[in-house]
């Protein structure tokens, strides 16, 4: 199931039925598990798998909600913590404050791999392509993290940045920032492998990007799955495409 399906069940889940939210603990599996999985990831908790099954893992992140928020600390998720579920902010929709000082925050935190590259311009030789294309694919499985820029888990833009870095290339850390790079290109047929594919998520505009691998591939950091390969036609990435940018020269 993807994100976007996800946050809109979630929705419905934390409607005026809310207090009526099932009791969930070890050994409970289903939509409601993975609905859970998905909003502790989407309020900073990392979860390596979105998969529906109330493990020992998740049993320790809600463990922790629990404490982070002055509840019982049972790992057994009932009324009270789906409450506090419900009130807590997304980190993806925080206030404009919080969301600004995050991206500084990122900013700040990010690798230094040497001067950033321009804008609008091409910036990857072609015979570059096929190591930026192995060092992408060498971190297939890594978990997704928001904020992770680094093997143990990687965001969207930090896993690009970290791949680029890998090859000497320093491109911007965030997303937006990203989709400033190469030169707009506005059908996939264009795309040729080694350029930068951008999708709209969380928020308009580019919110998550990738890598195209050519035959209607690319490879990113998931937030369901962590570091994989999706198509391009695939049904949840399909409509949320907004553009790719060309940066071979």
């Amino acid at each position: 199931m993807k994100t976007g399906l996800l946050a809109g069940l979630f929705s419905v889940l934390f409607s005026a039925t809310v207090f009526a939210a099932p009791v969930l603990k070890i050994n409970s599996s289903g939509r409601d598990v993975m609905l859970l999985q998905q909003k502790l990831q989407n309020v900073g908790y990392t979860i390596k798998d979105i998969d529906g099954i109330f493990g020992e893992e998740t049993k320790r992140v809600v463990t922790q909600f629990q404490k982070d928020n002055n509840l019982r600390a049972t790992g057994v998720v009932n009324n009270a913590t789906w409450r506090a579920l419900k009130d807590t902010k997304s980190i993806h929709h925080g206030s404009i404050k919080d969301k600004e000082a995050l991206l500084e925050r990122l900013k700040s935190t990010a690798p230094n791999y040497g001067p950033t590259v321009p804008n609008n311009k091409p910036i990857l030789e072609r015979s570059k392509v096929s190591s930026i294309i192995s060092t992408a694919k060498s971190y297939i499985g890594v978990p997704y993290s928001f904020g992770g820029a680094t093997p143990k888990a990687f965001d969207c833009s930090g896993y690009l940045q970290y791949v680029f870095g890998k090859n000497g290339i320093s491109i911007p850390r965030l997303a937006d920032d990203q989709y400033r790079l190469g030169l707009r290109t506005t059908s996939k047929s264009q795309l040729e492998p080694g350029d930068l594919v951008f999708f709209t998520t969380y928020e308009p505009g580019p919110s998550h990007c990738g890598i195209y691998l050519g035959n209607d591939q690319f490879i990113h950091a998931s937030s369901s799955r962590g570091v994989r390969i999706d198509s391009l036609s695939n049904s949840y990435w399909q409509p949320r495409y907004i553009g790719g940018k060309h940066i071979i020269k």
